[in-house]
Formats: C-alpha cells, sequence, structure tokens
C-alpha cells in the first residue's frame, strides 16, 4: 500500500467507496489523513465501515473543512451534470482529485525520479499495460501495475528508484489528475468512447492529449486523425514523439510490416525489424501489432535492450477475457474475447481470422449494434446469439450470415463446437466476442467469460489451455 502523506493532518471527502474507494481511505488514514467517506449505496457504505472507514453523510457535512474531494473515477464530473457532490465541492473552493493524483503528489514528494508509465487511448490499454510489465518483469525489473487494471494505484507498492509503475488510465482518471507528469506516457488510438461523459468527441481527445502532453517520453499512435493531430502538436511544441503506426511506415518512428515489428532509424543502434509477432497466440491481429510497437517503445525507453524485447513477447501471457485461447478439440479453436462489449472491439477479433468463424455474440446492446462490422460478416461460418439483442442482430447479419437464435450462452457453445467440428477448413474457430454488455445474463464480462471458459472445458475432446 502506498501511504499517502501529502494530506496528513487534513481532512479529506471522499466519495465512491469500491475497490479503489476503499483502497484510497485505507491510504489516505495510514498516511495521517482524516476521512469523511460517502457513498450513495448503502450495501458499500456498510462494507466500508465494518472495514474501519470512517463515513459521513456529505451531505449535510461543512465542506468549508475539507482540504478535497477524491473522487472515484465512475463518477460524472462534467456531464451528462456534475455529480452533487462535485457542486458542492466547487461552491466551497475544494479541489477535486483523484487516486492517481494522491500517488502523483506522494511521488513527486517522496521520489520524483521513480519511474512511472501511464497508458490510456479507447481501445487495447488493458493488454498494452500488461504488456508492457511483462517485458519489463521478463528483463527482471521491479514492476508494479494497476491502476485502471486489476490492482487500484495506491493499494500498490509505493514509488522507489529501482520500481517502475505501469499504471491503465481512463479518460475519468487522467481528468481527476492535474499534475500527472509520467515518465513515459502512451496514447494507443482514439474512437468515440464516453461521450455522454465529456459532451463531445473533442473533449474526449483533450483529456487523453493531457497524458502525453505532460510525459517525460510521450508515444503515441499514428492511426487515427486524432492521435495524429495531437502528436503533431506535440512535434511543432519542440517535443520528441516516439510515433508508431500499423498503417504505414514511420520515418524516424515504428511500424508492423504484417507481423513484424520495425525501427525506422528511431533508436540508436536500431533500423529494420527487431521482433516477430507470428506465432504468438496472445498477439493476434493489426490492433495487437500496435500494443506491441507502443510497449516495445516505452520498455526500450526504460532501459530495455531490444534483443530482449522479442523473447519476452513470445512469452505473453495474455490477459483474461481478451483474445484468450481457453481450449482446442483437434482442430477446432475457442477464443473467450468477453472483454469485447462494444462493435470497436469485436473488430478487432473478426479481424484476427480470415475465415470458418463460428461467432457467438449478444448481450444488452450497444448503441449502432453490429452494423459497423459488415465488412466481417464474409469471415463468418455461422452466428450463434444469445441475450437481449439476438433479435436485432439476426435482423443486421439477415441472409449474409446463417443464424442460430441460441438464447443462452450453454446452448451456443454446444451449437458452435458441433458445426466447427464438421468444418474442413485449416483452423476453424468458435469465438465468445459478443459486441455487447453482460448485464442481461452475467453480473459483468469476467463472469460470461469464466463460464465461457468452464463450459469450454466441459465438451467431449476438448484439451483446455493451461490458465494464463
Amino acid at each position: 500500500m502506498i501511504r499517502v502523506s501529502t494530506f496528513a493532518g487534513r481532512t479529506l471527502a471522499l466519495f465512491g467507496l469500491g475497490v479503489s474507494g476503499n483502497a484510497t481511505a485505507r491510504a489516505l488514514l495510514a498516511g495521517g489523513a482524516e476521512v469523511a467517506a460517502w457513498d450513495d449505496n448503502p450495501e458499500a457504505r456498510a462494507a466500508a465501515g465494518a472495514a474501519g472507514v470512517p463515513i459521513v453523510v456529505l451531505a449535510s457535512a461543512d465542506w468549508r473543512r475539507f482540504a478535497a474531494l477524491v473522487l472515484a473515477p465512475g463518477v460524472p464530473l462534467t456531464h451528462p451534470e456534475p455529480h452533487w457532490t462535485v457542486a458542492r465541492a466547487r461552491a466551497a473552493g475544494v479541489e477535486i482529485i483523484g487516486d492517481v493524483e494522491l500517488f502523483c503528489r506522494e511521488r513527486a514528494r517522496r521520489c520524483p525520479d521513480a519511474p512511472f508509465v501511464a497508458i490510456t487511448g479507447t481501445n487495447g490499454k488493458s493488454t498494452t499495460t500488461a504488456l508492457i510489465a511483462h517485458l519489463l518483469g521478463a528483463a527482471g525489473r521491479d514492476v508494479a501495475m494497476g491502476g485502471n487494471i486489476g490492482t487500484p494505484i495506491l493499494a500498490l507498492p509505493e514509488p522507489a528508484a529501482n520500481r517502475i509503475h505501469v499504471i491503465e488510465m481512463s479518460s475519468f482518471q487522467i481528468d481527476l489528475t492535474p499534475s500527472l507528469a509520467p515518465t513515459v506516457g502512451v496514447l494507443l488510438n482514439l474512437t468515440p468512447d464516453h461521450l455522454d461523459r465529456h459532451g463531445t468527441m473533442e473533449s474526449y481527445a483533450a483529456i487523453k492529449e493531457r497524458l502525453v502532453a505532460a510525459s517525460e517520453y510521450p508515444a503515441v499512435g499514428l492511426d487515427d486523425a486524432y492521435c495524429r493531430a495531437i502528436a503533431e502538436r506535440l512535434q511543432a511544441s519542440g517535443r520528441r514523439v516516439d510515433a508508431f503506426s500499423c498503417q504505414r511506415p514511420v520515418p524516424g518512428g515504428w511500424s508492423a510490416d504484417g507481423s513484424r515489428l520495425v525501427s525506422h532509424a528511431a533508436w540508436a543502434g536500431l533500423d529494420g525489424a527487431f521482433a516477430d509477432l507470428d506465432g504468438i497466440g496472445t498477439l493476434r491481429g493489426r490492433h495487437n501489432a500496435q500494443n506491441a510497437l507502443a510497449a516495445s517503445v516505452a520498455a526500450l525507453r526504460l532501459g530495455i535492450g531490444a534483443g530482449q524485447i522479442g523473447t519476452a513477447l513470445a512469452s505473453f501471457p495474455g490477459l483474461p477475457h481478451r483474445m484468450e485461447e481457453v481450449g482446442r478439440a483437434g482442430r477446432v479453436l475457442f477464443i473467450n474475447d468477453s472483454k469485447a462489449t462494444n462493435a470497436d472491439s469485436t473488430e478487432k477479433a473478426l479481424a484476427s481470422f480470415p475465415r470458418d468463424i463460428y461467432w457467438i455474440a449478444g448481450g444488452r446492446p450497444k448503441e449502432g449494434g453490429i452494423e459497423p462490422l459488415r465488412e466481417y460478416f464474409p469471415r463468418i461460418g455461422k452466428a450463434y446469439l444469445i441475450g437481449e439483442s439476438a433479435e436485432a442482430f439476426a435482423a443486421t447479419l439477415g441472409a449474409a450470415v446463417p443464424v442460430e437464435q441460441s438464447g443462452t450462452l450453454e446452448t451456443a457453445i454446444k451449437s458452435a463446437a458441433r458445426d466447427a467440428a464438421l468444418n474442413a477448413g485449416g483452423e476453424p474457430v468458435v469465438l465468445l466476442s459478443p459486441a455487447c454488455a453482460s448485464y442481461d445474463q452475467f453480473r459483468n464480462f469476467e463472469q460470461r467469460g469464466d463460464a465461457f471458459r468452464r463450459l469450454v472445458a466441459a465438451l467431449p475432446g476438448v484439451a483446455a489451455a493451461e490458465s494464463s
């Protein structure tokens, strides 16, 4: 745990008592601060109170006594309208920050040179964060990984000169971190997301830009117009940018040539291909080439040798629920991509296999449905539809793709496995990539993915993959 001493002797309001909120409360209390915590959920309040977190009714509190409001990142700061605690804090002149800001202040106070990598973007953040941590760990470095992935940042070990914090950051977290200043900042890509919380795409992109603009070594993907504009602004201001692309060579930067990762004289003594993703099942697809480029650049900036990167990439175990190989039955491959809760994420999965995809999709639909995936319909041997979206998805697929209205995940898996086994192709794949939220049938995408893994393992003749 990181003891937050920068507010010792002062009182902070804290709203949001999920996993990160409870970790924040403990870190503040351990550092000598007083905490007045609240959550609108009575069960969350009760659990936190039982764990020793001081519960205070913030609606009737005197806000003039608070040094800051520490806000959970899932709570609206601006759109669709500020949360009531935000309005109270602003009326009292109280600054509003998040848990990553507390980390940044603690790092600046205790060990300002402690290496810190921050990763953001619309897609690929979690894979890139885990991949950077893997590359560093494989080289023997002391790595603390967390933030928007896994462990809350304040539950990680404390900043130290020989310890590298590798932190995934959402736009919500960046918005609550005014003193963000990572050693390496990575911006992967930008597509419309969370616009209900940011108002416009321009506002969303501007928040993401803060992360790389504040970095000592900014790394920016060039494969969308918003990120290209950000890279150009940084370069125009005199900044050196590690620019990377999966679509074209980048003079003085980095690119992917098929499965090969290429330096275009971007690094001293490194010109040409330095790694190859061919055959690495956990890094299938062009999107993972982008993730691997970004991770490689970050690792190089932190002193990892180019020769170590290729070997370490090959041993990357991947992330649960993201293009996770969970088993095989003869030639049939079973892939758990339950984390794909929208069409943009599912597009990455469908693009990773050229044909013979037995696609399990559906759940609680997102705006736009699966219409953006139409160009990939020829790759799909058959679709197995589950959940609330089944009728709408069937209408979109129309006559382009054979459809089974499976209803449940269990039925879909049995049908897809049966049909894939009859396919004469080289490697048919049963792919769970729902393009939907899970809440109609499962508590979250993790529970959905765990169910897929368990049901696949129970099929006759399946050799289950080892859990990563």
